[in-house]
């Protein structure tokens, strides 16, 4: 058996053991514990004999970890994020958030789309969060030009959305959520509408970013590559309704180069383990859909 596929095989039996343990004694911790404490949530539409979009997940999620979520399409990915984020409510179980600064906000979300107000300069939209919580011009300008600068937008500042590629819209999203300063970011696909030269990027300017705030991390992807490449943790989501399947440890140290990771025989071979846990639940996903079709 491969290191890998032992150390696969170790999670999973962590896991189990873990989905039935009982909520830590005094709840998550804000310093060096957990920083999220999800118990069975479950998530229903149209009440509780209505579709069961999330079924009895059970997780926790270290403070300061890059968590990464991959499933199927329909699987509940995006409803669980908006759960976090306060968009949507659970119809089961419980949520614990440690905080550790109430004067941050608790989270900030980067969309899939673009969401960035048009109206606004590149500078104005990173500048958003900051300036509806009073904070100082002076202090605003602080954080949000060195940001700026770290991803190759500093001298864009003064340009508007529509001026911008969809590689650069995403950049200054990335930056409005850093700049906040949240307790915890949440990511919906935010790469997922770019061409793969700029995810590789994107992905290389978001970890330059992170390595340097160290921040909790909630990333949504359908991609098992991206979640490879950028994440601590990965939890595989199960087919419609959406469970945890498996959480699977990523091994490799940081700082992370993107390309030479990918480049390693056991990047490729974590990557093709994923895939052995997904594909059945793909498989199944794509079933469900042509049976209501049909």
């Amino acid at each position: 058996m491969s290191a890998t596929a032992g150390t696969l095989k170790s999670v999973r039996q962590q896991d189990a053991a873990a989905a039935t343990a009982p909520p830590p004694a005094g709840g998550a911790t804000a310093e060096g514990g957990t920083k999220i404490a999800l118990r069975n949530i479950r998530k229903t539409f149209g009440g509780e004999r209505g579709l069961v979009a999330i079924d009895d997940i059970t997780v926790d999620i270290p403070a300061g970890q890059f968590f990464v979520i991959v499933g199927p399409s329909g699987c509940g990915k995006t409803t669980l994020l908006r759960i976090l984020a306060g968009l949507d409510n659970h119809t089961g179980g419980s949520i614990e958030i440690a905080r550790s600064d109430s004067d941050r906000p608790t989270n900030a979300m980067v969309f899939q789309g673009d969401s960035l107000f048009p109206w606004y300069s590149v500078y104005d939209n990173a500048a958003y969060g900051l300036r509806m919580r009073g904070i100082a011009e002076s202090k605003v300008r602080d954080i949000v030009l060195p940001l700026l600068d770290k991803i190759g937008m500093a001298r864009f500042r003064d340009h508007y959305p529509h001026q911008l590629s969809g590689g650069m819209r995403q950049r200054v999203s990335i930056v409005r959520a850093f700049a906040n300063d949240p307790e915890i970011l949440l990511m919906d696909e935010p790469f997922s509408a770019l061409d793969e030269q700029n995810r590789v990027l994107l992905h290389e300017e978001l970890l330059r970013i992170w390595e340097t705030t160290k921040k909790t991390v909630v990333f949504i992807t359908h991609s098992v590559d991206e979640a490879v490449t950028l994440g601590d943790r990965i939890m595989v989501m199960t087919a419609h309704p959406g469970r945890s399947k498996t959480l699977i440890d990523v091994p490799f140290p940081r700082p992370r180069q993107v390309l030479e990771l990918r480049n390693t025989p056991s990047y490729g071979h974590l990557v093709y383990q994923i895939w052995e846990y997904l594909r059945e639940e793909v498989q199944r996903s794509r079933s469900q859909v042509e049976g209501a079709t049909t």
